[in-house]
């Protein structure tokens, strides 16, 4: 990719949503989690990650990822029933 592709997204944050993408696959791909757990997981990486790039503080990301594992929590647990 080119700067001019890329636009005004810097390397640390490509490798952010990178890092935060890669640790949403592998924890989806954990065997002997129910689906509740697997969303929860899902949820909570995703939401850490997305707080993360958009340069939140500590707090706020902590925030993101509870919220997010209980939104993917019961997301999951529809799935599965």
């Amino acid at each position: 990719m080119t700067q001019s592709s890329v636009g005004h997204l810097s390397g640390r944050t490509i490798a952010a949503v990178a890092a935060a993408v890669l640790l949403a696959a592998t924890m989806t791909a954990c065997e002997g989690m129910t689906t509740g757990q697997k969303g929860a997981a899902t949820g909570a990486a995703l939401g850490t990650g997305i707080a993360m790039v958009t340069g939140a503080g500590l707090v706020t990301t902590v925030g993101a990822g509870l919220i997010g594992g209980a939104a993917g929590y019961l997301g999951g647990s529809a799935v599965g029933n």
